[in-house]
């Protein structure tokens, strides 16, 4: 199948490592040029060699992402060396250590909502003016399936539902524009150096098989190729019709309807 996008370019926040790296290299397979960024040089110089092999133009930039003097100060580097950026990939976020509402402060409310939900519309602001000019852009928010449902923490549910209901907002009002929002809801997704990793690492073997046991119907944690190849879809020109919905990649993990 031929996803369309050739020549376009993105630009993947978190994009060294994990569900964005995956998401990365999906794009790069279909010829798409892209933009990178994370807080460690060291993967991202990592991260660089491995996309290089698919003959795309990468550019990395060291940027952590947390507030909106960080943002401002990332579009900035970024319109210094990319023209344009036709496919936004906001995948930055993070529970950030914190637990429920009792145990929980403000503050980490505050925090948490900075770098899963503010980062990515304020990022989808800055981006969208460009992308409804050349009629045709691609938003695609990496948010959770503890965005439509229970799980995780409190802060972490509270801005990833946060993010969804925004993107579908979104998605409406760009419906005539060429333009799509949408959201890719990942389940336990294990990858290196990532949380479900560390869950593994951190526990014993019997804890780890129960919980596969109760949670995975598949037997066994998600993997972020599954996550990359459905970001390249929905940045592709056949998912013009797809607006607005966040898709569960997640091997039947949720418990959710809807």
């Amino acid at each position: 199948m031929d996803l369309g996008i050739k020549n376009k370019t993105a630009l993947i926040t978190g994009g060294s490592r994990g569900l964005g790296l995956a998401s990365a290299i999906s794009l790069a397979k279909e010829g798409v040029n892209l933009v990178i960024c994370a807080r460690s040089k060291d993967d991202l110089q990592i991260a660089e060699k491995t996309l290089k092999q698919f003959d795309v133009n990468v550019i990395t930039l060291v940027q952590e992402l947390s507030d909106e003097k960080s943002v401002n100060e990332f579009y900035k580097n970024v319109k210094t060396c990319a023209s344009h950026i036709d496919i936004l990939v906001n995948n930055v976020g993070g529970s950030l250590g914190t637990s429920s509402l009792v145990k929980s402060e403000l503050k980490d409310f505050q925090k948490v909502m900075d770098i899963n939900t503010w980062v990515a519309i304020s990022l989808s602001k800055i981006f969208l003016d460009d992308m409804i000019s050349n009629g045709w852009g691609r938003i695609i928010n990496i948010a959770s399936i503890y965005g439509r449902e229970h799980g995780g923490s409190a802060p972490y549910m509270a801005a990833k539902a946060a993010l969804i209901a925004a993107t579908k907002h979104t998605a409406i009002d760009l419906a005539k524009t060429g333009v799509t929002a949408n959201c890719i809801a990942p389940g336990s997704i294990k990858h290196e150096k990532g949380s479900w990793e560390k869950f593994v690492n951190n526990n014993s073997k019997e804890i780890v098989e129960k919980f596969i046991d109760q949670n995975l119907p598949m037997g066994k944690f998600g993997y972020p190729e599954a996550v990359g190849d459905t970001v390249a879809f929905l940045a592709s020109k056949n998912s013009e019709m797809i607006l607005g919905t966040c898709l569960n990649v997640d091997g039947g993990q949720s418990n959710s309807l809807f």
